[in-house]
């Protein structure tokens, strides 16, 4: 109990320490706005634990102004067993950065998906295990993956952009070519053009959901990426 009590005030003394920023949804239009309406809601709404606002505390962002240009930001994740380090392996096994329409890859999505039915410790919801034929792409989201040489999809993320940060929403690789590279591939090339494309369009933040909850497998991928915990005041200027 007294452990469960000690634990409990470091992490208190940790949120109270995040540095703190505010983040803008911002440039919405007709065809994006309902989009930024419910993540905007859904960010902002009670936690269950009832302490705080869902994604407020421990938001997993890269700072994009933190670094002159890409190149900058990829040596600060350079080194030995680094995210650099694996997605170099990833290309030198002939893998390959893409964007995509996930409709042109329905049974490679499903091959995916179902590749393990246990995630970060926890079970893939049936919304993953059952194979969708048709996916929507919204305006606001793009989608980009890895393929080997035989143009076959082993990686796919969908991206939203909301006027100041972009957020990954979807981020999956098949399990048995994790161990490649094939995520800090992608991962890296998606934070490359937020660099070179999207940063001089008003673009500062790169979001990978929060610390809070993540396994610590996927705290150390977020870290070797170069994500930091931040407390996050999110605000509507639409």
């Amino acid at each position: 109990m007294i452990n469960k009590v000690s634990n409990f005030i470091i992490k208190i003394k940790e949120i109270l320490q995040l540095p703190k920023v505010g983040i803008k949804f911002c440039n919405s239009n007709y065809d994006t706005v309902e989009k930024y309406e419910k993540t905007y809601q859904y960010f902002t709404q009670l936690h269950r634990l009832k302490l705080f606002q869902n994604k407020t505390v421990g938001v997993a962002l890269v700072d994009l102004n933190l670094y002159e240009n890409f190149d900058v930001y990829y040596k600060s994740i350079n080194g030995k067993n680094s995210a650099a380090y694996y997605s170099r392996k990833a290309i030198k096994r002939e893998y390959h950065f893409i964007e995509i329409d996930r409709n042109n890859y329905v049974d490679d999505i499903y091959d995916i998906n179902t590749s393990t039915q246990i995630r970060q410790g926890q079970m893939m919801t049936e919304n993953y295990l059952s194979k969708i034929n048709s996916y929507k792409n919204e305006t606001n989201h793009n989608s980009y993956g890895v393929v080997n040489k035989d143009k076959k999809l082993l990686a796919y993320c969908n991206i939203g952009f909301y006027g100041e940060f972009a957020l990954v929403v979807t981020l999956l690789g098949h399990k048995k070519y994790l161990n490649d590279g094939i995520m800090y591939l992608m991962m890296i090339e998606v934070n490359k053009i937020m660099f070179e494309k999207y940063r001089n369009r008003g673009y500062s933040y790169i979001m990978y959901d929060t610390f809070l909850g993540a396994s610590t497998g996927l705290k150390k991928f977020k870290e070797k990426l170069g994500y930091k915990p931040y407390k996050v005041k999110w605000l509507w200027e639409n």
